[in-house]
């Protein structure tokens, strides 16, 4: 397989195609492109016509958009895997990824995903509202599943690469600052998902980047 990124720095969706394969140790080829410079477009449309990272090659089938690559992996490659074995919280797994997935647009706008910054910033309503809900939907998680390990659903699932991104915008923007709005329990998570040797390597890798965008250089350096 191959797969399509942006910048490890700030592209979340590439993150997450990128985590369900190296988390579930499944080889893969990188090919990294840098968003937004000259030529990305034109070199992302011979992968894809949706013009957006990530995008997945397997051989004659290619997948874009993160869930749907999620999808295919467990589908094809994990049998079913890569969601938790109980119907029921598969079912709600299916639910929290989706809306993570086409939700929180006040979180992704005024928090943007920088794994080099460490920032401090002043939420508007709508992205407080965002935190408070992902803070909630964390808590009643773990709270249930912790008996059976640290992950939303005990064991990793798509529920967690869905949110890894947001755990390292957190670290990014409440590591020093105390407006996070989040419990013990989600602080707790956010370092588990750190912990991640996988999580680790991309964090290594997005700190030897040298781009640049400055519309995702928010806040204010602490």
């Amino acid at each position: 397989m191959e797969l399509i990124i942006g910048n490890k720095n700030y592209s979340s969706w590439s993150l997450r195609g990128w985590l369900m394969l190296k988390a579930f140790d499944l080889p893969f080829t990188e090919t990294r492109l840098a968003l937004f410079e000259e030529g990305f477009y034109s070199t992302l449309a011979t992968y894809s016509p949706a013009g957006k990272v990530p995008v997945l090659i397997d051989a004659d089938v290619t997948v874009w958009d993160s869930l749907a690559i999620c999808e295919y992996i467990s589908e094809v490659h994990l049998a079913n895997k890569g969601w938790p074995a109980d119907a029921a919280d598969r079912a709600v797994a299916r639910a929290v990824s989706c809306e993570m997935h086409s939700g929180f647009f006040g979180l992704r706008h005024e928090l943007p995903m920088n794994c080099r910054a460490t920032r401090a910033v002043t939420l508007t309503e709508a992205a407080l509202k965002d935190v408070q809900r992902i803070d909630a939907i964390w808590t009643e998680l773990l709270k249930k599943n912790s008996a059976q390990g640290p992950w939303l659903f005990g064991e990793f699932s798509i529920a967690d690469v869905m949110y890894a991104p947001v755990a390292l915008r957190f670290n990014t923007y409440f590591s020093e600052t105390k407006n996070s709005e989040i419990s013990a329990q989600s602080r707790a998570y956010v370092e588990t998902v750190l912990a991640h040797p996988a999580i680790q390597a991309w964090v290594a890798a997005a700190h030897l980047e040298s781009e640049t965008i400055e519309a995702e250089e928010v806040g204010e350096p602490l």
